[in-house]
């Protein structure tokens, strides 16, 4: 069995002076703190390296919406985070509209039928598997499928936002919030 934290979950009035504004921002945008941030605020460092890095991605990456989903989904699917993929199952239907075929490939680990976000998948698998060492035939089809190669540095800021979110939900096995809990991937999946 992995090591578990038994820190408790933090909220806005339990949290240290430097999260608490993070935790009523988020509450204040999205009606609730989801647990993660909760646990997150332990370190109020992590939380905002986590939060401003998660913003720069979405505003610079270059990336559609969609296919910020699809990175930010693959990288939690191969870190085997159950909390982020539901997380971000429900914005890629709800927010994000990641096609349903490629949403469903994701969760599950098959193949895409779109050939663009097939290529994204592609690398961003690669990324987190070799630690940021893909090969250079990863990388090739990557930018022939119209991705840049600032997008490839793009798909680092995401690896390194979600190894930051992915790392804390393991030690802690955040509780997936109500809020998205149906995206809820089934127990034993990897």
């Amino acid at each position: 069995m992995n090591a578990k934290l038994t820190l408790p979950l933090l909220t806005e009035d339990t949290a240290p002076e430097r999260s608490r504004e993070f935790l009523s921002n988020t509450r204040r945008k999205q009606g609730f703190v989801p647990n993660m941030y909760g646990e997150m605020a332990h370190a109020p460092g992590a939380l905002s390296t986590y939060l401003h890095g998660y913003d720069w991605f979405r505003k610079e990456s270059g990336f559609t919406p969609a296919e910020q989903e699809v990175v930010l989904l693959v990288i939690s699917r191969e870190n085997g985070c159950h909390y982020c993929v539901a997380a971000h199952s429900m914005i890629a239907e709800k927010v994000s509209k990641v096609p349903p075929q490629a949403l469903q490939a994701i969760r599950e680990g098959t193949p895409m039928d779109d050939p663009k976000l097939h290529a994204l998948t592609a690398f961003v698998k690669d990324m987190v598997q070799t630690r940021g060492n893909p090969s250079q035939a990863s990388l090739q089809t990557f930018t022939d499928a119209g991705y840049s190669e600032q997008q490839a540095l793009q798909v680092v800021l995401a690896i390194a936002v979600k190894t930051i979110s992915n790392y804390t939900n393991h030690l802690f096995d955040t509780p997936v919030d109500a809020a998205f809990a149906s995206y809820a991937l089934p127990i034993g999946t990897k």
